[in-house]
């Protein structure tokens, strides 16, 4: 009760005197018993000018054991870029650990769940790229990238690898006669969407590649919450290809596993059956509002096709810890109607929500 009515300065220079014995025991070794002395006298010097309430020789005492300090440990080289570079791994620290288990990014790279989610689309125009402002807003509200590709002689399309160097970069090498050609899109959009296939011929001049391709929505996974509860139908889920064969025998052997997005259809113990373009579940017509909206066959989806090894009006059974995953995009989805169900081991969480480009699917995923 005594240190609640002492004076403001006689507060602070507690909190200085207490401070000090912490450093002191942290910094002895580097001190030295003689330096490490001092410091206790001067310490001491400090607390005895507070219990004699003096206070000017308490500002004093103050002062000249921060000056003290200062010389003996003077501030460390560059301890900005330090400080900075601390805060900058911390940073990246943290984003590592909400990545592996809380929320992981996740691109779209494909159609099989438009219009829900679009992925990866490319649009000839045959238009010249707008202005510089006008792209670089495009980029960063719609996504949108813009190709201008001409040949510069003569030359037939033999080769096109995709590259990606970096996460965030992505390039595709065209191989065209004698020429080689950069291009900054995906392979896949340039030979689906711009027609740009091998033994394809150009001549001088002539345009390869004139458009804009749209990146892929970019979604943010919830992979906290099916550890606490059961995945539900209806749900958008990510899920791993390791170990179903159906999907790894198609993928390049040093590619390693994939995550694939769907739309979950079925769990353990569910009959399924497709009567085009209707889905039913254990019988009954599939209830929930993305069931629903594929089925409607409007504003771009065109129900559930039977295909692969769910033809029309077969029913199918789901094992133990087997789910059924179902694109929207029906009649161009690989999914469980030709590979089976997705292993519970395998599913990583939920789509939940669109964060980039910012569009008409920006916002949670329905």
């Amino acid at each position: 009760m005594i240190s609640l009515f002492s004076p403001r300065y006689a507060k602070e220079a507690r909190i200085i005197a207490k401070n000090a014995r912490k450093l002191l025991e942290y910094k002895r070794d580097i001190l030295g018993e003689k330096a490490a002395a001092d410091f206790e006298a001067r310490i001491a010097a400090l607390e005895s000018a507070v219990k004699s309430r003096d206070a000017a020789k308490v500002e004093q005492e103050a002062r000249q054991l921060e000056e003290r300090w200062s010389e003996a440990l003077p501030p460390t080289p560059d301890a900005g870029w330090r400080e900075n570079c601390e805060v900058f791994l911390v940073a990246i620290v943290i984003a590592i650990a909400v990545r592996t288990y809380f929320l992981q990014p996740f691109t779209i790279p494909t159609g099989s769940m438009q219009p829900t989610l679009n992925g990866i689309i490319g649009v000839s125009t045959g238009e010249l790229p707008p202005n510089i402002l006008e792209r670089i807003w495009d980029f960063v509200i719609l996504g949108r990238s813009y190709v201008n590709v001409v040949a510069t002689e003569d030359g037939t399309v033999v080769g096109l690898t995709e590259k990606s160097p970096l996460p965030f970069l992505t390039y595709s090498k065209l191989e065209c006669g004698p020429r080689t050609y950069i291009i900054y899109a995906p392979a896949a959009a340039l030979s689906k969407d711009f027609h740009v296939t091998w033994g394809t011929e150009y001549k001088a001049g002539e345009v390869i590649a004139r458009g804009y391709i749209n990146a892929g929505d970019h979604v943010f996974v919830d992979k906290i919450s099916y550890n606490f509860r059961r995945p539900d139908r209806d749900k958008v889920f990510v899920f791993k290809t390791t170990g179903i064969l159906g999907i790894e025998k198609t993928i390049p052997g040093d590619s390693g596993s994939q995550f694939f997005i769907k739309r979950l259809a079925g769990l353990p113990g569910d009959t399924l059956q497709i009567q085009s373009p209707y889905l039913f579940i254990n019988g009954a017509l599939a209830k929930g509002e993305g069931f629903r909206r594929v089925m409607s066959m409007q504003g771009g989806y065109r129900g559930y096709q039977a295909v692969g090894g769910l033809s029309d009006g077969e029913s199918v059974s789901l094992p133990p810890k087997s789910y059924f995953a179902l694109g929207d995009n029906s009649y161009y989805s690989l999914d469980s109607r030709y590979w089976g169900g997705v292993p519970q081991e395998n599913i990583m969480g939920y789509g939940l929500v669109v964060y980039w480009p910012f569009t008409r699917h920006w916002g949670l995923i329905k």
